[in-house]
C-alpha cells in the first residue's frame, strides 16, 4: 500500500513560473550551474546551487553555501516570485518532449515507506553527495527538489487525473529553453484528493526512478527532526518528502553513456584484442554507432567508431543484474581491462546522459578523455524487476528524460 499526502506547496506565481523553474542541481557542474544562473535573479538554481552566487574560491561544502541557499529561497518570496498555498492540495505535472507526454502527481510520500521498502531503490548512494543535500534540506527547512517516482500504472488513477485536466485550466503552461512543455494543475477538491489517496492504497510499491541521493537525504533530515522532537506524532510535515509519481508506461529512459580517460597502459591494438575475447568487433569508421538492441555497444576510440556485440555465454541471461548492458560492460571491460576500481568514485571515468547525443561523446574524447562507450538504454521493466528482488543496479544505469524542474513545487518541513 502506498501513501500519498496532500500538502501546502510553496510554488511560483503563474507569471513567474518559467523564470523560477530550473533543471535539477545535479545535471550541472559548478561552472555550468554558474553560467545557467547568471543574470537570472528568479532562477531556482540560485537556491539549489547557491555557490553560483558566491566567490569561486568558496568550497562547495562551506557552511556559507547552505546559509546562502536559505537566504536565496527567502529572496524569492521578497521578489514576489514564490507564494504558499493555504490549503493542502495535490498537483498534476505534465511534461511534453518531442510530442510525447508524461503526466505525474505531485504529492508527499512517507519516510516510513522508504524505510520499510514500500518505496523501492535500485542504486547505492555516495556519502559525500548525501551530506551535501542533508545540509541543504536542513538549512532551507524544505524539500526543494522532487523525487521522481514511478509505479505500475493503474487505469483508475489515469481516469481521475485526466478528468481533472479536462475540466480545469492549468496554473502553469510554458515551454522551457530546451523545448520541453511544462503544465501544472492544482487539485484542491477534497473528494478528488481522497479518491486518489484511496486508489494509491491499491498500489503495492513505488519505485525511485531518479533521485536516490535526494530521497536518502530527505529521509535522514526527517530522522534528525524526529530525534529532536521525541514526542512527534507522525503527522508533522518532516515525516514526508516531496515526490512526483508517474505511471511506468509513460516513462522514457535514454542511454547513459561512459567516457574513460585512458587505456590503462594498453595500446589501441592490445585493447581491441582484449575486447575480442568477449565481443565481436565491427569497425564503422566515422559512422557514429548508436546501439539498437541489448548486448550491443558503440565504442569511439582513435577517431573511429566500432560496434561491439557481446558473445554468447559471456553473461547469465537469467541474472537480472549481470544481464544488464551496463553490468556487462562493467564486468567485462571497465573493471578487468581498463582497471576502473570503484565505478562511482574513480576519476578516470565519467558519465554522459543520452540527451547530449553521440557528438558529445566525440567531443569529450577529443577534449579530456580517450574513449567512449555508447550504451543501449536500460528498460523500466529491468529497473522494477531488480528493485523487486531487493538488488542493486550498477551506478549510472538510467537517464530519464525529460527532467523534472525544481522550484515549481517546494515542500516546507515546518
Amino acid at each position: 500500500m502506498a501513501t500519498i499526502k496532500p500538502f501546502k506547496a510553496v510554488r511560483p506565481f503563474p507569471e513567474k513560473a518559467q523564470d523560477v523553474a530550473a533543471l535539477p542541481y545535479d545535471v550541472y557542474n559548478r561552472k555550468e550551474a554558474a553560467a545557467a544562473a547568471r543574470g537570472k535573479l528568479d532562477s531556482f538554481l540560485r537556491v539549489d546551487r547557491p555557490e553560483t552566487t558566491l566567490d569561486d574560491r568558496i568550497k562547495i561544502n562551506d557552511p556559507l553555501v547552505y546559509e546562502t541557499a536559505r537566504k536565496n529561497l527567502e529572496k524569492l518570496f521578497y521578489r514576489n516570485a514564490l507564494t504558499q498555498d493555504t490549503k493542502d492540495c495535490l498537483y498534476i505535472y505534465e511534461l511534453i518532449m518531442d510530442g510525447r507526454s508524461q503526466i505525474g502527481l505531485v504529492v508527499c510520500t512517507a519516510i516510513d515507506e522508504y524505510l520499510d521498502n514500500t518505496i523501492k531503490k535500485h542504486e547505492l548512494t555516495r556519502a559525500d553527495k548525501e551530506a551535501d543535500r542533508i545540509k541543504h534540506v536542513d538549512a532551507c527547512d524544505a524539500n526543494t527538489g522532487p523525487i521522481f517516482l514511478t509505479y505500475r500504472g493503474q487505469e483508475s488513477i489515469n481516469v481521475i487525473v485526466d478528468q481533472w485536466r479536462k475540466e480545469n485550466a492549468p496554473v502553469y503552461d510554458f515551454v522551457s529553453d530546451d523545448g520541453i512543455t511544462h503544465r501544472a494543475w492544482v487539485i484542491d477538491d477534497d473528494s478528488i484528493i481522497n479518491g486518489l489517496r484511496d486508489q494509491f492504497k491499491q498500489v503495492e510499491s513505488l519505485y525511485i526512478a531518479d533521485g536516490h541521493h535526494r530521497s536518502a537525504s530527505a529521509v535522514k533530515v526527517s530522522l534528525m527532526r524526529r530525534e529532536a522532537n521525541p514526542n512527534y506524532t507522525g503527522e508533522e510535515e518532516f515525516n514526508y518528502f516531496l515526490s512526483v509519481l508517474f505511471p511506468d508506461e509513460q516513462l522514457y529512459i535514454m542511454d547513459y553513456n561512459r567516457v574513460v580517460k585512458d587505456l590503462n597502459g594498453l595500446t589501441v591494438d592490445e585493447f581491441l584484442k582484449a575486447l575480442s575475447e568477449k565481443f565481436t568487433i565491427e569497425e564503422r569508421g566515422a559512422e557514429a554507432v548508436k546501439p539498437d538492441k541489448k548486448g550491443s555497444f558503440g565504442l569511439y576510440l582513435d577517431d573511429k567508431w566500432y560496434l561491439l556485440t557481446v558473445k554468447e555465454g559471456v553473461y547469465d541471461a537469467d541474472d537480472p543484474v549481470n544481464s544488464l548492458d551496463v553490468a556487462i560492460l562493467q564486468n567485462n571491460v571497465l573493471v578487468p581491462v581498463l582497471g576502473i576500481g570503484d565505478i562511482r568514485t574513480d576519476e578516470r571515468i565519467d558519465f554522459v546522459g543520452g540527451i547530449r547525443g553521440l557528438k558529445e561523446l566525440e567531443r569529450r574524447v577529443h577534449d579530456d578523455m580517450m574513449l567512449a562507450f555508447a550504451m543501449h538504454p536500460t528498460s523500466i521493466d529491468e529497473l522494477m524487476n531488480i528493485a523487486d528482488a531487493d538488488l542493486l543496479m550498477p551506478p549510472k544505469s538510467t537517464w530519464f528524460e525529460p527532467k523534472l524542474r525544481s522550484g515549481l513545487f517546494i515542500h516546507k518541513l515546518s
